[in-house]
């Protein structure tokens, strides 16, 4: 029996471009699982 793996998308970098395409495709795929990596303690949400 096969093993089905997750859809994934990583992010390198969270400042407002790469949280502008996290949030878009995650709104096109709901179900896929996305995961950022950013080098400071801090996010971009104001986009």
């Amino acid at each position: 029996m096969k093993k089905k793996h997750a859809d994934r998308l990583i992010v390198v970098g969270g400042d407002a471009a790469g949280m502008s395409a996290a949030s878009q495709a995650k709104r096109r795929r709901p179900d896929l699982e996305i995961i950022v990596f950013e080098r400071s303690s801090h996010t971009s949400y104001s986009a």
